[in-house]
């Protein structure tokens, strides 16, 4: 085990996986239900990610800490007699009692007592995005809150409670004749403000588990137009005040339009982080339907390859100022369709996983050894 005191420059990356999918739309449940019995060569994202980095080739050193148990019937893969609890009205109440909450506090629990006591640092490769409030939590009870910074690459905000995503949606069923969302579906309507995927980083900031002016959200593609905030539908405005109110409090968003127009305001944001410690979240759809395909979420179009890079590296130029690494995570790969051969070729995104996670790990090693 590594005793190195926190922030030392032995400290090694310390992976750890939790395979919990509770996506309660129709076509996941449908690809779940149609792929029992199928042979998956890695139905969890962290056997993708660690086949690919422990080749030798690629020369990165990290440990393996296990993973979180979860249910049956919330793994991306339910065995066969889970197929009559994977319903929408299953997850839904899931979702709405606290369940993912209640899997987010395990992640806390597994980093608090598995990872910090050897001062190492956790790499959570998942696929609920909601994971990622319970190890940073974990870390920054460890740090102080007031020492780690939580940057979050991820093509959507994640900080908009539930009732406003439901005012938006309802808005859009009725002045829009394509609208994608069935008017009948009634797990749009009365749902509650829940602790989820969508809507973590909004709970953290109300539960006051990280400072706003610490929060960085960057390559989202859901931030609205600026006509947007122009109608003066009541729905619509609660929607667009979701995203003022981040903006007011101190948080700081970069959209895929900011990204795709040069880096500078990605620069000038990440050169002022002040403080000694940075998370940093990675949901893979940000190069959804580009860049790779093998993640739960397709309705934004991310970045490319190329574009998802400079990202990473951008934000690693935060190493040179003296600031570390206090934990990471890959997160929001559909293991059901990631590595998949289609005419366009093999699905990337478990190299591209891999790649980022040893660009992050990488520099901050080579800096602290400085």
């Amino acid at each position: 085990m590594n005793l190195s005191m926190p922030g030392s420059v032995d400290q090694q990356i310390y992976f750890f996986g939790c395979p919990f999918d509770c996506d309660e739309q129709y076509d996941s449940i449908q690809e779940k239900c149609n792929g029992m019995g199928a042979l998956q060569k890695n139905p969890d994202p962290l056997d993708g990610v660690l086949e690919i980095l422990r080749n030798k080739e690629y020369q990165f050193d990290f440990r393996e800490a296990g993973k979180i148990e979860v249910p049956s019937w919330l793994l991306p893969n339910p065995a066969a007699e889970d197929r009559s609890s994977l319903t929408t009205k299953n997850f839904t109440a899931f979702i709405d009692k606290g369940g993912c909450l209640e899997m987010a506090q395990k992640v806390r629990s597994f980093v608090t007592g598995e990872i910090l006591p050897s001062s190492g640092i956790p790499c959570l490769v998942g696929i609920d995005h909601s994971l990622t409030g319970g190890a940073y939590k974990a870390v920054s009870d460890y740090y102080g809150k007031e020492n780690v910074s939580l940057l979050v690459i991820d093509t959507h905000t994640d900080a908009i409670p539930m009732s406003a995503h439901a005012d938006a949606i309802q808005y859009d069923i009725d002045i829009n004749p394509s609208s994608v969302y069935d008017p009948k579906d009634p797990y749009l309507y009365d749902r509650p403000d829940s602790y989820n995927a969508s809507s973590f980083l909004y709970h953290m900031l109300q539960s006051d588990d990280v400072i706003p002016q610490n929060l960085f959200i960057m390559g989202v593609s859901d931030y609205p137009e600026k006509k947007t905030f122009r109608i003066k539908d009541d729905r619509i405005q609660r929607y667009t005040s979701a995203f003022s109110s981040l903006k007011r409090k101190g948080c700081k968003i970069v959209t895929k339009k900011d990204c795709q127009f040069g880096f500078n305001k990605l620069k000038t944001i990440i050169s002022n982080i002040s403080t000694a410690y940075v998370y940093i979240s990675v949901d893979m759809d940000i190069g959804a339907a580009n860049a790779v395909n093998g993640v739960r979420f397709l309705n934004w179009k991310g970045l490319d390859e190329r574009m998802i890079f400079q990202l990473i590296n951008e934000i690693c130029e935060v190493f040179n100022r003296n600031v570390k690494l206090a934990g990471m995570d890959i997160v929001e790969i559909n293991p059901r369709k990631a590595g998949e051969q289609s005419h366009n070729g093999k699905d990337k995104t478990y190299e591209i996983a891999a790649e980022i996670i040893k660009k992050i790990g990488t520099k901050q090693r080579i800096k602290n050894k400085q």
